[in-house]
């Protein structure tokens, strides 16, 4: 796409939609209290936060989030952070599943939720909507594929990303031509020679900017522009999911045409992806990096002081905003928002997601009379390979470690999913406890 192309692109004629997912099942416990969107990420932002921020630095402004578990978090974070002036007509709002007199029944999949807010979205005025997912980890110009949209006269065009073989098998994987436009679908090939039917022609990298030369195959990211006339056609049925039912539909009737992406994306919709991504971010060279200013990770504005490192040891680690951390040796971890952590406790592998608050002397004397610890992480204490959820207290001399134990578990004191350990939001761990 030209340079010319993009500064021409009206995006006033684009409506952005963020799915904000169902219960999170994958994401529990993280997800308990809070919608997914809502989960924090990086220390100090909030996972919806970067499609958001996509959408801002594409100049789209007018943004819905479509969510309909545990909102109340998530609503609060988006007013907090994201107000337009007057004269910009942007907006960033949740549209939350509620029962009518005319529908009682919640968003039963991707399409389903588009569908129960057509009518909301058609009061505003727009040619192209574009569908975005809420948990994923991308950096990408809309206005690229807004622009190939509108010069291929595609009437639907998917976003996809380049991946090898072993990948392939667990993604919704699309085979095209050489004029981009997508002929097949297959969700989550695991068949050999299937796999090699949708593999993407070695001669064709160029033509597409695939570097590397080894086997590539397109997977589907979850990302789709619609033209009007097309998502009302699309959804005039009871049809509820984009993915399983809207997509195969439209590629066998209609012009649907595939953005080819390089970059990084990571989906972080489980446990395991979503530590990992986390942890990523502490690298020397991370793969998703928050410092590019050219297109900023906008979040809510808490004008807290800069971190208090009293002593510690610290290597490849992100600190956020308001954090106290004494002589503690912290290594590979994500350290959140006024995080405390007393002396000689060791940080190996943590995402710790902070506090919403300072613990006033008065709280800490009074839970210290009931044998309870104060907010943060106490002294001499050794974690490794865990989340601690937000608000957590965690008393001194306390182990917490997944080594020895199965991956799943549930303890009325923690969680184990994919073999990590999940400290969840406004636990106790009383003093001296080994988990």
């Amino acid at each position: 796409m030209s340079r010319t192309s993009r500064q021409t692109l009206n995006t006033s004629n684009v409506l952005c939609v963020i799915m904000g997912g169902g219960q999170g099942t994958r994401l529990f416990p993280l997800t308990k209290d809070r919608a997914k969107p809502a989960v924090p990420l990086g220390g100090k932002y909030r996972i919806v936060d970067v499609p958001i921020s996509n959408c801002i630095n594409s100049r789209f402004r007018r943004v819905y989030i479509l969510t309909q578990f545990n909102s109340a978090s998530l609503h609060r974070h988006l007013s907090q952070s994201y107000k337009f002036d007057h004269f910009t007509g942007g907006f960033v709002e949740v549209l939350a599943a509620q029962q009518t007199f005319a529908d009682t029944s919640w968003y039963e999949g991707t399409a389903d939720a588009v569908r129960k807010n057509m009518a909301h979205f058609l009061n505003h005025e727009w040619e192209y909507l574009l569908i975005l997912s809420g948990d994923q980890l991308y950096r990408m110009d809309f206005q690229h594929v807004v622009a190939q949209h509108v010069e291929t006269e595609a009437e639907l065009t998917i976003a996809t990303i380049p991946v090898g073989r072993r990948e392939a098998q667990s993604l919704g994987i699309l085979q095209i031509n050489e004029e981009r436009r997508i002929t097949r679908f297959v969700e989550k090939p695991k068949d050999t020679a299937v796999l090699d039917s949708l593999r993407l022609p070695t001669e064709w990298h160029p033509k597409f900017d695939i570097q590397g030369g080894q086997e590539s195959f397109l997977a589907s990211m979850g990302i789709y522009v619609f033209s009007r006339d097309l998502i009302r056609h699309l959804l005039d049925n009871d049809l509820t999911d984009f993915g399983k039912h809207i997509i195969p539909q439209a590629i066998q009737t209609n012009r649907v045409y595939s953005y080819v992406f390089q970059g990084y994306w990571e989906d972080i919709g489980t446990i395991r992806s979503f530590f990992e991504a986390n942890l990523d971010l502490a690298a020397e060279l991370p793969r998703f990096n928050f410092f590019d200013m050219h297109a900023p990770i906008f979040t809510r504005p808490r004008f807290l002081p800069g971190s208090k490192i009293n002593g510690a040891q610290i290597d490849h680690a992100m600190v956020a905003d308001g954090c106290i951390i004494n002589r503690a040796q912290i290594t590979h971890s994500i350290i959140g928002l006024r995080m405390l952590v007393g002396g000689n406790t060791q940080l190996h592998r943590v995402v710790a997601l902070g506090c919403d608050y300072y613990e006033s002397h008065d709280s800490i004397v009074e839970h210290e009379r009931n044998g309870k610890p104060r907010i943060g992480i106490g002294n001499n204490c050794r974690i490794e390979n865990a989340i601690v959820d937000k608000n957590a207290r965690i008393g001194n001399d306390v182990v917490i470690s997944p080594a020895g134990k199965p991956d799943h578990v549930d303890h009325p004191l923690y969680h184990i999913r994919d073999g990590i350990v999940i400290i969840p939001k406004d636990a106790v761990i009383p003093h001296g406890t080994v988990i």
